[in-house]
């Protein structure tokens, strides 16, 4: 069955948001080598805020003057933005990119649980907790190794889950507040990280840029334009055309990027209990996207 144009267009969007988000993880790693965490967070979000500005002028969008909705940005920045940025950052310094990558996979099973609680028919049924199990038991799978002794650290590794949890937090925070054109959400969005990540790091612009890489400087910038600025207007744009559930397909595809392409560009290793944990996870994710048949019982 050939695709028509608007499916080709939908899924050369998917591939190119896996592309820019699975390859941040590299990114975060070769900025590092320069950057503090509370650098790479500030510097993203400042050059990505000043992407979306300047895309949602060229739409012909406002932000908003409601304060209630500047309060949702701030929220949303900070959960969804700032926290989970510094976590992966800090993270990265203990751990490799594609463990980063890898680790972040069970986010979408984290989202599963905490829906159960704060959201409406999104009730666990024996699927989603089958999934979830497996799930978890790729991360004990992953964190057993590290424990004994790896070239990731346990507390690298947990920093990352914890930003995986403010994640799945955050797309539940997103599901109960009112809803705003994507433009508008996602540049009020950035701009409000963008200042929460200043308040907290307001030194993060002191860099003594004779001791600064070529390639750390490549690196920060691509992570604000793409990964932070251009892949937020393609996540909307993404959602509105083919919606949530083709959106869900990411969540297989950027581990594996996100892994290998470490393995290819930094020599990261590639060791047989990471790739058991992948298939454990995506495994999970499968399993939990399944609807629950439930048997009808004919009454004579």
């Amino acid at each position: 069955m050939s695709l028509n144009r608007e499916q080709l267009i939908n899924w050369v969007l998917l591939f190119s948001l896996v592309a820019l988000w699975g390859t941040s993880f590299l990114a975060i790693k070769v900025s590092l080598r320069t950057f503090t965490p509370d650098q790479v967070v500030v510097l993203r979000l400042s050059i990505g805020a000043l992407v979306l500005i300047i895309f949602m002028l060229a739409r012909g969008k406002r932000l908003p003057s409601k304060p209630i909705a500047w309060a949702h940005f701030m929220l949303l920045g900070l959960v969804g933005s700032v926290l989970p940025y510094w976590l992966i950052a800090k993270g990265q310094v203990y751990v490799t990119s594609g463990m980063a990558g890898l680790l972040m996979a069970i986010m979408p099973l984290m989202t599963l649980i905490l829906a159960h609680f704060f959201i409406a028919d999104e009730n666990l049924n024996r699927n989603k907790l089958l999934g979830f199990v497996f799930g978890i038991g790729g991360v004990i799978l992953i964190l057993g190794p590290t424990i004994l002794g790896s070239q990731n650290s346990l507390i690298g590794c947990l920093l990352i889950l914890t930003a995986a949890i403010l994640y799945a937090t955050n797309s539940i925070i997103a599901r109960r507040l009112p809803t705003y054109s994507s433009a508008v959400v996602s540049t009020g969005v950035t701009i409000c990280a963008a200042v929460i990540s200043l308040g907290i790091w307001p030194s993060a612009f002191y860099i003594d840029w004779k001791f600064v890489s070529t390639s750390a400087v490549f690196t920060i910038v691509w992570l604000g334009v793409f990964p932070t600025g251009v892949a937020a207007i393609i996540l909307f744009a993404l959602i509105q055309r083919a919606g949530p559930t083709f959106l869900s397909n990411i969540n297989y595809l950027i581990p594996v990027v996100a892994y290998f392409i470490g393995a290819l560009v930094l020599g990261e290793l590639i060791v047989w209990h990471d790739m058991v944990a992948l298939l454990a996870i995506l495994f999970g994710i499968v399993v939990s996207r399944r609807p629950v048949n439930e048997k009808v019982v004919a009454k004579g």
